[in-house]
């Protein structure tokens, strides 16, 4: 996986050294000598990794760090900060100021390049989920920005030793909502409810703990949740493995308190974020399929299921129903009552149409006081049955209007028919039941009229 990365170092060597190995392994390289060209190119070229110096005059790497993620544009950009001091108080200080990781001078080649990979894997996601909905609010299907929940996650520490894990559990209790669990299978099983950060052992005595992360990664339910693994410092390949597998975050034995709580914040964050894009994503979908003001299916979805179902009767499937629903005398409710009291009658009736029809059956709004009823596997009879029941449903009850001041009396005229032959189309079947609202109007309304032919 390639990406593209800024690498920001006020040293001309050092941004040499690292565009050197870097271009190495294929990634494309950008540089900047101080802090203000750094946020200048990070707007401009959307790096997809920003590589950050913590010591440069003027501007240091904390500073820009903090500018980064106060920033709309580039604040979803990992940044690992390149220290000389390998010091808890600048790894806590870069932390909160948003970096996602530390490396410490002199560079370990072989871990640079694995935490690498494992930001540019996360950034992939993050960006296709932005542009989704960005997207959806192109197309209007999303309004406004939202708001990210700001309250603490739901964290499960996995850790044969009770007594460590109290420890870490001490730390954050504060903040998060925090459990243990000394056993992988029940971890595991956790890890597919709603939960924010899984903290993993990876140095336990009585289980796998990189196991464990792959497991979680590797099933659908649990595949975008944040790892945090506790590894030994000396096990260079280990760390390695971890980052490979796609733990998002290692943080060393023995465990310091504040960096833990300020790493565990960065993950929750970050999780918060992917959540709140893919519940706009989810958002978008509904919409796209959906009619705002009754709740019912629109025009768009209610036509690809009829002709997925359609084809399937015309090669030998069961039967396709539909019923076209026409609201009786429409128009006077908007021209007496207005437009709102006609929204009130439209609301209604798509409640009650909706709770009249059987689960399999896909009720829809087609426009106006038009609706339609697509049934699978459903007889001309059993459809016409159905019609029956919806038609007495709307004309026995008065519908409220205006609030509950007024009480209306509604009927509506509906068509039926189903499909016959092999040579039927969503069209074909539609006109049919377009034709029986007719015959319904002209013969007076308040009636089911179904058509064979």
């Amino acid at each position: 996986m390639t990406a593209r990365i800024l690498v920001v170092d006020d040293v001309p060597a050092n941004i040499r050294l690292l565009e050197a190995k870097l271009t190495f392994e294929y990634y494309d390289v950008l540089s900047a000598p101080d802090g203000p060209t750094a946020l200048q190119i990070a707007a401009r070229d959307a790096p997809d990794i920003i590589l950050l110096d913590v010591m440069m005059p003027g501007m240091d790497g904390f500073e820009v760090c903090r500018r980064l993620k106060a920033n709309v544009d580039t604040r979803h950009i990992p940044i690992i900060m390149v220290t000389a001091l390998d010091g808890r108080e600048e790894r806590i200080r870069g932390l909160d100021a948003g970096a996602d990781d530390f490396i410490t001078k002199p560079i370990d080649d072989v871990i640079l390049m694995a935490r690498v990979r494992s930001l540019a894997r996360l950034k992939l996601v993050t960006d296709e989920l932005r542009e989704r909905e960005e997207s959806g609010r192109r197309l209007g299907l999303i309004e406004g920005v939202g708001r990210l929940r700001a309250s603490g996650g739901r964290i499960i520490v996995v850790d044969d030793d009770a007594a460590r894990a109290r420890r870490l559990m001490a730390g954050l209790a504060d903040e998060h909502r925090v459990s243990q669990e000394a056993d992988p299978a029940t971890a595991l099983a956790a890890s597919r409810t709603r939960v924010d950060l899984l903290i993993i052992n990876a140095a336990a005595d009585s289980f796998d703990g990189l196991r464990l992360a792959a497991q979680v990664r590797s099933h659908e339910g649990s595949r975008n949740l944040p790892i945090l693994a506790i590894v030994n410092p000396d096990d260079r390949g280990r760390m390695v493995r971890a980052l490979e597998i796609g733990v998002n975050d290692l943080l060393p034995r023995p465990v310091d308190p504040e960096e833990l709580s300020a790493r565990v914040r960065t993950q929750v964050k970050r999780k918060r974020f992917a959540d709140f894009l893919r519940e706009k994503l989810d958002f978008s979908l509904e919409m796209a399929v959906t009619d705002a003001l009754t709740g019912l299916h629109n025009r768009r979805y209610m036509t690809s299921q009829l002709q997925a179902l359609i084809a399937r009767a015309n090669h030998g499937g069961e039967t396709v129903a539909v019923l076209l629903v026409d609201i009786d005398h429409f128009k006077g409710v908007n021209d007496l009552f207005g437009h709102d009291a006609g929204d009130e009658v439209l609301r209604e009736f798509g409640v009650r149409l909706a709770t009249n029809v059987r689960a399999v059956d896909l009720p829809c709004r087609m426009g106006g006081e038009e609706f339609v009823v697509v049934m699978p596997g459903t007889r001309l009879e059993d459809a016409q049955r159905i019609a029956e029941r919806i038609r007495i449903n709307v004309e026995v009850a008065p519908f409220r209007i205006l609030g509950g001041q007024e009480s209306l009396p509604v009927t509506v005229s509906i068509g039926v028919a189903a499909t016959r032959g092999s040579d039927e189309t969503p069209e074909s079947l539609l006109k049919r039941a377009d034709d029986g609202v007719y015959e319904a109007k002209s013969s007076g309304r308040n009636r089911v009229i179904a058509r064979a032919a």
